[in-house]
């Protein structure tokens, strides 16, 4: 796809692609990725400064009913055409604004993500912080759940599941991933090569360069694919592709992905491990003579994330489930 960089560029592809529909992103408080779509003659060379409004009451976290309207201002350079609408559907990613003053919105992520990359920059320590997450899944078959006045369960099953060594399957071949020691072997016990590599060759054609996908440590369909490290904004937004584009090849084959930290009893959960480091042009600011080959700033670095931890966690680890891993 051409390269996107003004509201011209994405009228021009528009055209050329005979998009029919517009599909408008933003994330809510929580973390959680919203969309309404417009008629693709919606969008004109202006829409991108003075953006399209949007009842915001109902978004978890942000205005009252009486201070509902917002705007979102779509931003170029990160349109792509979805890959799962039977529509042709261009998708931007926006940022929210005040309707009256046209400020960014303060409780729009998108917005924090972007004032935290100039404030590195205004603050002169670097010009870049690099960011490359390494998200972990579970690709799972069946999933049913529920907590109501006369019960409270849940059942999780998939096909490559340990815990399916006996089941009449007819027949069975017995392929079943052991518990801990899916990381990697290869197919038959593998099961879910061909998924993982669709959904990989779906993110490169969106855009997000991946480096590998193979299975992780658990029993049942755990997964790893892994995107080439990035700037704050740029990876936020890629994270967010991420889980749009493994959920939606997930539920095209009929299964469900699921980013939960601890689905699994007994068997390793699932993370996001993320690779930071501050550049100053091509200089490694993280890079030292120190402690494992680390500079002074990185050892800070690491200090400071130590001594926030507990704040930290509050957005990195929010649910109980997180803690389940700590076995």
């Amino acid at each position: 796809m051409t390269e996107i960089k003004k509201g011209k560029d994405v009228l021009s592809l528009i055209k050329a692609e005979g998009v029919e529909v517009v599909d408008l992103r933003f994330m809510d408080f929580p973390g959680l990725w919203q969309h309404f779509s417009v008629p693709a003659r919606e969008i004109e060379e202006d829409t991108f400064e003075s953006g399209l409004g949007f009842d915001g009451s109902s978004i978890r976290g942000w205005q009252a009913i009486n201070e509902s309207d917002m705007l979102v201002k779509p931003v170029a350079e990160t349109a792509f055409i979805d890959p799962f609408f039977q529509a042709k559907t261009l998708v931007m990613i926006c940022n929210i604004c005040d309707p009256v003053t046209g400020e960014d919105y303060t409780r729009d992520p998108r917005n924090i993500a972007r004032k935290a990359a100039n404030y590195l920059k205004g603050s002169g320590i670097g010009e870049t912080a690099f960011f490359g997450p390494e998200a972990e899944f579970f690709i799972f078959d069946d999933i049913r759940f529920d907590q109501n006045e006369h019960e409270g369960y849940y059942h999780i099953d998939s096909v490559e599941g340990r815990w399916n060594a006996g089941r009449v399957e007819n027949p069975n071949l017995g392929y079943k991933v052991r518990y801990k020691e899916g990381y990697f072997p290869v197919p038959p016990t593998d099961s879910m090569q061909d998924i993982r590599s669709e959904m990989m060759l779906t993110l490169e054609k969106i855009g997000v360069l991946i480096e590998a996908q193979h299975h992780e440590v658990a029993s049942g369909g755990q997964a790893e694919i892994d995107m080439r490290f990035g700037p704050l904004v740029e990876m936020a937004d890629n994270v967010l592709k991420y889980k749009y584009v493994i959920k939606n090849v997930a539920r095209k084959h009929n299964r469900t992905a699921t980013f939960m930290p601890k689905p699994l009893f007994n068997d390793n959960g699932t993370g996001m491990h993320v690779h930071v480091s501050i550049w100053k042009g091509k200089e490694n600011l993280f890079a030292g003579d120190g402690y494992a080959g680390l500079s002074d700033m990185a050892m800070y670095a690491i200090g400071g994330i130590l001594k926030h931890a507990p704040s930290l966690l509050a957005i990195t680890s929010p649910t109980t489930n997180s803690y389940q891993r700590l076995v």
